[in-house]
């Protein structure tokens, strides 16, 4: 009983720490994952530290951005559509841009040899994008207008149901 009693106490001041902790971090701006739906705007990628190239211009271009990781069997899946999408609009004004979440940078080349791509990829290695847009799922996709707004969101990939929603989608938004 007098165990279970400390316990308690041990966890409720625990608690109570952590509470305080994310008061802070949440009032201070440093954390508070949001996570994004449609109508919200993208945050600016070029604030987060991420390796790699970004493209060169991504302002008034469609962009289908991907959440991806090398251990991710829908991810693999996803990495022809993305490529095929990428061919077949990036003329139109689409850039598929894939972000990776891998720890190890040598996970991604050895990915990438495996599954080459002409579409631009950018590592997350610190994780600071992924804290940020509360990415919980791999794969995970966001579609964005011309004017930097959400206008799609996809968790996982489901083959071609999701390549379905893509092309809708894309062709949608480049009109």
């Amino acid at each position: 009983m007098i165990r279970n009693a400390l316990l308690n106490i041990l966890h409720v001041k625990r608690l109570g720490l952590w509470m305080v902790l994310v008061g802070v971090l949440v009032a201070t701006g440093v954390a508070e994952p949001k996570t994004l739906k449609e109508g919200d705007p993208f945050p600016d990628l070029s604030g987060f530290g991420l390796e790699g190239a970004l493209p060169t211009e991504l302002k008034g271009k469609v962009i289908l951005l991907d959440f991806w990781a090398s251990w991710c069997g829908p991810c693999k899946e996803s990495f022809p559509v993305l490529e095929e999408l990428h061919k077949k609009y990036a003329a139109s004004g689409l850039v598929v841009l894939g972000v990776n979440v891998d720890d190890k940078a040598k996970a991604v080349e050895d990915f990438l040899k495996r599954r080459p791509v002409s579409f631009p990829i950018v590592r997350d290695a610190s994780k600071r994008l992924v804290s940020a847009v509360d990415i919980e799922t791999m794969p995970t996709s966001f579609l964005i207008d011309k004017q930097g707004k959400i206008k799609g969101v996809h968790r996982g990939f489901r083959g071609a149901e999701t390549k379905r929603a893509y092309v809708k989608e894309i062709e949608e938004l480049l009109k």
